[in-house]
């Protein structure tokens, strides 16, 4: 069972940068992709950004340019650095873990960071 910590959440002023941290423990073998969703109160997570097991990376439109995901294999941790960040960015921010196990693609999520940007 993989599990997932995050970390790097904080209140900050718009213009200001983060970065966040998302910690795997457990067995991850098959890796498909490791990113960030965003969600805000009720509303539909929103992909912010991935990044696949050959190191390929794709990001939201609204990010483009201010937020850089990375991954550290060595220590089962990927990274979202954010700079520039916008009020609208503000929302939890959910690692999650795709791989795949016995022909499945197994999704696992963290419990998410707050991070909000004041105006």
């Amino acid at each position: 069972q993989v599990q997932l910590v995050e970390s790097g959440g904080d209140l900050v002023q718009a213009g200001g940068s983060l970065r966040l941290s998302c910690a795997a423990s457990g067995s991850i073998s098959n890796l498909i992709a490791m990113g960030w969703y965003r969600q805000v109160l009720e509303e539909q997570r929103v992909l912010v950004a991935r990044i696949f097991s050959d190191g390929t990376t794709d990001y939201a439109d609204s990010v483009k340019g201010r937020f850089t995901i990375s991954r550290d294999n060595a220590k089962n941790t990927v990274y979202l650095r954010l700079n520039s960040l916008r009020p609208e960015d503000t929302g939890v921010y959910l690692c999650y873990v795709k791989h795949a196990e016995s022909g499945l693609h197994i999704t696992s999520w963290g419990q998410g960071t707050q991070v909000t940007v004041s105006s």
